[in-house]
């Protein structure tokens, strides 16, 4: 798989666990656990970010911004999948809502992806 094809990836897996995250915060239940989700190369895009992305792409400008910007989404996610699991309802609800941290966290990580991805393509890079 490319590096587009990897971020259009990613930024559908993260979107997907957000929907995860509101099913665990309905039912109490989850299939992972909080200290899995705080690790940010248990994901697929995390272990390509950590271990199998191409060195070339380490170097662009948007490489250190992405990692910390998906090690913070991954952290926040914990916790919320923590306070879920712990039956904490609204205070996990609280933590989803537009303008929390998660949310912010959530739409700079995709924005920064999309935004790489139009770098690339400026770069002719597929």
């Amino acid at each position: 798989m490319g590096i587009r094809e990897e971020i259009d990836a990613a930024v559908g897996a993260h979107g997907a666990w957000k929907q995860k995250l509101r099913n665990a915060i309905e039912t109490g239940e989850c299939e992972s656990t909080p200290e899995r989700v705080k690790k940010d190369d248990n994901c697929s895009f995390g272990k390509w970010l950590h271990h199998r992305m191409d060195e070339q792409y380490k170097k662009s400008p948007f490489y250190s911004e992405i990692l910390s910007l998906h090690a913070a989404f991954h952290r926040e996610a914990g916790a919320i999948l923590e306070m879920a699991l712990n039956g904490e309802k609204e205070a996990a609800n609280d933590k989803m809502k537009l303008g929390s941290e998660f949310s912010k966290l959530s739409a700079s990580l995709t924005a920064k992806m999309r935004e790489w991805q139009e770098w690339l393509d400026t770069k002719g890079i597929q």
